[in-house]
């Protein structure tokens, strides 16, 4: 089965990007995944570009080969780096990059496509902030930034809303991806605390945050815009320690 639609999934190549690709080609929906590395598998349906979206040169050229030949109708921002330091040690050109990657690309990219989202009078924009936006430990740049594409997704949402595109934030707290493991041991003691601490008792899965942006992105879903759905098993609830 194939639909009319045409997603759009920045870092697609892994971790809960993959898990994006999948669950939209299985829908029957034309994707594109935007990442630095490409998937394990391929499909008729699975477009893979491979860019870095830290450079910007190489983001604007990416989006505006997208925009001239694919309508786009759906725009899941999935990339992000984490880079943790204390506050004595945050570099400014860390906040640069993560302003980039969380930011601008996501900029650059709805720039592009937006377009075609008028023209059809439908559009569907899920970005992917983190619970981190709440503040946490060696987070300065990550922090900002993720709590940057809160304000910027409801700020869309208003610019936007009388046009059929909806624009909403999905804020995962841990999950067992490569990202979350190039930070936290897998096996190790911290990662066991970690889960202890949440109050469901239990690290999330891809699919876990997949459910979410699939809520936010079903074309169905015409009367929500502007939200943040934290999905972290509770952790936004109370404090959390990495």
């Amino acid at each position: 089965m194939t639909t009319p639609y045409t997603v759009v999934i920045t870092g697609g190549s892994a971790g809960i990007g993959a898990d994006l690709c999948q669950h939209y080609i299985e829908k029957g929906y034309t994707v594109i995944s935007l990442a630095r590395k490409t998937l394990s598998w391929t499909h008729e349906r699975l477009i893979q570009i491979q860019v870095d979206l830290l450079d910007e040169a190489a983001t604007e050229q990416a989006a505006a080969d997208i925009a001239a030949h694919y309508d786009v109708t759906h725009f899941v921002h999935n990339a992000g780096v984490i880079w943790p330091n204390l506050i004595d040690e945050v570099k400014v050109s860390e906040l640069q990059g993560l302003t980039q990657i969380h930011l601008g690309a996501a900029i650059q990219i709805m720039q592009a496509i937006l377009p075609a989202m008028r023209q059809k009078q439908f559009g569907r924009v899920v970005l992917m902030s983190s619970r981190g936006a709440l503040g946490l430990q060696t987070r300065t740049a990550y922090s900002a930034t993720k709590a940057g594409m809160i304000g910027m997704a409801r700020t869309w949402a208003l610019e936007l809303a009388d046009q059929g595109i909806t624009v909403n934030v999905v804020a995962p707290g841990p999950i067992q991806t490569p990202m979350f493991y190039d930070v936290v041991e897998a096996g190790s003691e911290r990662e066991q605390k970690l889960a202890a601490s949440i109050p469901v008792k239990r690290l999330g899965r891809a699919d876990d945050i997949t459910r979410a942006v699939s809520f936010f992105a079903d074309p169905d879903n015409s009367f929500v815009t502007g939200q943040t759905l934290y999905v972290c098993g509770g952790a936004s609830v109370g404090t959390l320690t990495i």
